[in-house]
């Protein structure tokens, strides 16, 4: 029986020609939205897109279904899909985005410390104020969340000559962080934080572990950035705190709701730099996710499913 994948992605069209190529024998569907690949859905054994555009439609459309290939680091929205069957393997993408998520960070850091605002409103003006500038060298970046991607961004925080602290469930020692601790210490190392990054997966335990007692805990001058998902931190707590004034800002990519709905005091706030979760986008990603696809369809083929990278759940 001829394999059938099904991917919804808006450039699936590359996915499943460079697939196709590869592997010779496999037929693969390619659709940018739930209507384009619906049909398709009930002949096929394998599913491939962003775990957050994979709907619970098409997954109960897949009766043949025996794998998800989720396009993202994040599989949670697969993972808590309330019909989601028990014996459908999952894989993620995780390991290709510390570049295009560290550059994220940076680009809010720097923002934030070069206030960039105002930079852009005196050009408006034609003012020539040549004000004190903020560096990120000595400063201190917390990292809630030890993966792949923030061991990258680690990285890239030292270059620039910054402090790292790490928070992790699990992991002690890491190379690129000055010090790990748990998650218990939280709000004590958030009291320490210039810049405190939410960099970890959403699972039931880090539901709102951006908490209001974290968020209060925080210098005034602290900046806050979510790179992680909506719902690890406290939403109505952060508006809160930026309303207050209690931290000087926040860089979000990711909300509880997506799309942030219009009625968001968020988008109206001065002390908020928001981007529509396109913290794992890059120009390039079709060329960062394809040997990984390859490799993982080749083995499901061959049915070496033993030899799946990034194996979530299976």
């Amino acid at each position: 029986m001829t394999l059938q994948i099904t991917i919804i992605e808006d450039e699936a069209e590359i996915y499943a020609a460079r697939l196709q190529a590869e592997i010779p024998g496999i037929t693969v569907h390619a659709g940018r939205t739930e209507a384009e690949v619906l049909p398709h859905c009930a002949s096929s054994q394998v599913i491939m897109g962003l775990a957050q555009c994979i709907t619970e439609r098409m997954v109960d459309e897949a009766k043949d279904l025996r794998w998800i290939q989720a396009l993202t680091t994040g599989t949670d929205p697969l993972i808590m899909m309330p019909r989601m069957r028990k014996d459908v393997t999952i894989t993620s993408a995780r390991g290709i985005h510390g570049p295009q998520m560290s550059e994220l960070a940076f680009f809010y850091m720097l923002n934030f410390a070069r206030d960039i605002r105002h930079v852009l409103d005196d050009q408006q003006r034609k003012i020539w104020d040549r004000r004190p500038q903020r560096l990120l060298q000595e400063k201190t970046v917390v990292l809630v969340g030890i993966g792949l991607i923030s061991e990258d961004l680690a990285r890239r925080c030292k270059a620039f000559g910054m402090h790292v602290i790490g928070v992790s469930s699990g992991r002690t020692k890491v190379e690129g962080f000055d010090a790990i601790v748990t998650r218990e210490r939280l709000v004590e190392v958030a009291a320490r934080a210039d810049f405190l990054i939410a960099i970890l997966p959403f699972t039931r335990d880090t539901l709102k572990i951006i908490s209001a007692e974290v968020l209060r805990a925080m210098p005034a001058h602290g900046v806050f950035l979510n790179l992680a998902r909506g719902p690890v931190v406290d939403e109505e707590a952060l508006v809160e705190v930026l309303r207050e004034r209690r931290i000087a800002g926040a860089g979000l990519d990711t909300f509880v709701e997506e799309p942030l709905q219009n009625s968001s005091p968020l988008w109206s706030m001065d002390n908020v730099l928001m981007t529509p979760h396109i913290g794992g986008m890059a120009e390039n990603y079709a060329e960062q996710i394809l040997p990984l696809l390859i490799h993982n369809v080749r083995a499901f083929v061959e049915g070496r499913m033993s030899d799946f990278r990034n194996l979530v759940r299976g």
